[in-house]
Order: C-alpha cells, then sequence, then structure tokens
C-alpha cells in the first residue's frame, strides 16, 4: 500500500514537472513573436537611445532660449548664404553674454508659399562606426548628405567611400547635452574655454582625409544653446568655408542669430526621419517634409545609418517623389543656387 502511495506521488511530481515545461516553452514561443521595436532601436547599433528621445529629460520638454536681453527674435530664413572660403567676419562682440530659459511664447508665423520645384535634403547622421550600415545608402540614386563622426574606426574609410559614390560629407560634431548624456568622444563641452573649443573641433575637421562641406551636431542640446560655446565653433565653420546645420536637437539654439552676425552660411533641420524606424512612420515622416518643402521652398530631412529600413523606403519612393515634382539636393548645391538666384534677382534691380 505504501509502494502504491510512494509511485502516486512520483506520478503527480512528473505531470507537475511537465506541465512547468510546457508552460515555459509556451510563453518563449509567445516572447520570440512579440515586436520589440523599442529594444531593437537601442541594439541595434553602438550608438545607444536616438538622439531625439534623451535630449530633453523631464521637465526641459518645453523650454527655450532667449538672449539676456530680453527681446524677441523673429522668423529666421531657412539658409544663409552660399559657403565661401573667407577668413573675415562680423563682429562678435565680447562672447560673454548669458542666456536664460524661458517657455515659449507662441507659434512662429508661417513662411510664404514658393513656386518652383521644391526641394528635399537628406541628411544620414552618425555615420563612422561600421561601413555595412553605411552601404545601402551610398546605393541610392540621388544626392545626399552623410554626417560622420570623427576620428572613430571607420571614420576614415567610410569618408572615401562617400566621396567614391559621389556623395557629400559633413563633420557630425559630438556635443554636450542636457541631462548628463554622453555624446562620445571628441565632444565639445560647455566647461572648455573658447581655446580648447576651437582645438577639439579643428582637430576633428583635420581627422578627415578630405574636408567635410559642413558640419551639424551630435546632440548638443547643451551646447547649441548656449552663445559662448557656440561662437568659436561658428566662426571656424565661416573661416574653413564650411556651412552649419543645426539639427536642433533642443528648441531655442542660438545658432540662426549668431550665424546671421557671423555670416556663416548655415540651414536648420526640419523632420526627423526615423523616430519610429518602421515604413509607416518613415513614410509620414516624408510627407511632413514634403508640405514643408512646398510651404518654404526646402525641407531638411535628418535620418540615422543604423535605421534599418530608411534606406529601402527611401530608395522604394524615389521614383515617386520625382514624379510629384520634387527635387532633391545635398545642402551645398542648395546653398549655391539659392546665390545664383539672389544674385540674378539683385542684377535684375529686385
Amino acid at each position: 500500500m505504501r509502494k502504491k502511495h510512494v509511485h502516486r506521488g512520483f506520478s503527480y511530481a512528473l505531470i507537475l514537472a511537465s506541465a512547468a515545461l510546457a508552460a515555459f516553452a509556451a510563453s518563449a514561443i509567445i516572447n520570440s513573436c512579440t515586436p520589440k521595436e523599442s529594444s531593437q532601436k537601442t541594439q541595434k547599433s553602438p550608438y545607444g537611445t536616438p538622439e531625439y528621445v534623451i535630449e530633453l529629460p523631464p521637465g526641459y520638454e518645453d523650454l527655450k532660449v532667449i538672449p539676456q536681453s530680453g527681446q524677441g527674435q523673429k522668423t529666421q530664413p531657412l539658409s544663409g548664404s552660399a559657403p565661401t572660403n573667407e577668413s573675415q567676419s562680423t563682429p562678435q562682440g565680447d562672447g560673454t553674454a548669458v542666456a536664460r530659459l524661458a517657455r515659449p511664447q507662441g507659434p512662429q508665423e508661417e513662411a510664404p508659399r514658393v513656386t518652383g520645384h521644391p526641394t528635399l535634403i537628406i541628411v544620414i547622421d552618425d555615420v563612422g562606426y561600421n561601413n555595412g550600415e553605411l552601404k545601402p545608402f551610398l546605393k541610392l540614386p540621388f544626392p545626399i548628405t552623410f554626417a560622420v563622426l570623427p576620428q572613430l574606426p571607420h571614420s576614415t574609410d567610410s569618408v572615401l567611400a562617400i566621396r567614391d559614390a559621389g556623395k557629400e560629407f559633413i563633420l557630425h560634431q559630438p556635443m554636450e547635452a542636457l541631462g548628463g548624456n554622453d555624446p562620445g568622444p571628441h565632444a565639445v563641452y560647455l566647461a572648455m574655454d573658447d581655446a580648447t573649443i576651437e582645438k577639439t573641433v579643428a582637430e576633428n575637421i583635420d581627422s578627415f582625409p578630405y574636408p567635410p562641406a559642413g558640419m551639424n551636431n551630435h546632440m548638443g542640446s547643451a551646447v547649441t544653446r548656449d552663445e559662448k560655446a557656440m561662437e568659436p565653433i561658428l566662426k571656424l565653420v565661416k573661416e574653413r568655408g564650411m556651412y552649419y546645420l543645426d539639427s536642433l536637437t533642443a528648441p531655442g539654439t542660438v545658432t540662426v542669430r549668431l550665424c546671421q552676425e557671423m555670416g556663416t552660411p548655415y540651414m536648420e533641420r526640419n523632420v526627423f526621419l526615423d523616430n519610429n524606424t518602421d515604413r509607416e512612420s518613415i513614410l509620414a515622416a516624408i510627407d511632413e517634409g514634403k508640405r514643408i518643402a512646398r510651404k518654404n521652398s526646402a525641407a531638411v530631412m535628418i535620418g540615422h545609418v543604423w535605421s534599418s529600413n530608411l534606406a529601402a523606403t527611401l530608395m522604394n519612393i524615389y521614383p515617386e517623389l520625382v514624379e510629384e515634382g520634387y527635387s532633391l539636393s545635398t545642402i551645398s548645391e542648395y546653398m549655391r543656387m539659392q546665390a545664383e538666384e539672389n544674385t540674378g534677382h539683385a542684377d535684375s534691380g529686385h
């Protein structure tokens, strides 16, 4: 009788163990079929969480920088003049102005609707960690600009591949962000003095096998708000015959006003293409860029080299964009066209 109870107890234990194993297997299958887009974003490459997600920590989301004088800023044009090699610049002041944070004062006025072919400018950030992610973008059959991080294992060979593909490249300059997120090596920090900032950026520019056409900020929500930090950067950009693209990773940057004062060519980012990396979200971002380009003459759209669906989506939609009458251009080429148009208007007496 006792043997029967022992045998029956062993059978129950075996049944319970089998049931637990089956439940674990079912859970594993369900998890493997569940989308993990958010985790894939951060594990896709060594860049970590996308910059537009982490740039504004809690409490900073709706902050704006206003100069200490308190004077309001008008809506600025999309771009400055074409890049030149002139080393002279307009007076910059003593660089000691302090910016304060304030709430936004309301929407900016819209630019007038333009005629002619609206222009789409696509910039691909975060190039330099490896070449595998870069290759699909190099095959795109239209002008495109690549922002290359400096002095990384594949910065140089990426730049050479970009040149061989006939594309444009710019320096993707790491800069300090709000909240203490690490911008990576060779970055500009608020604690640096002017000479150190200039030396850091100059070394990054000179680290490439040939000069970049321009520069934009990698992260930088802290630095791009600070006049004292941005002045030596934008001065150097002009001296090197480059342009500056403000990635606008945070609102209220000082870039536009300083570029206008110094005569540094500039543009601003209008759309991030891959806030979400699925095809539908990318297409929605492109539609937003098209709307802005129809209104403002051009739209600058920034994507990222690690974005898994971006290159294929751009390749597929390109014929449709051409059919709809959009031009695709680099920033340099667009600035040249704008300068020619402005010169033509001046010659005709307008």
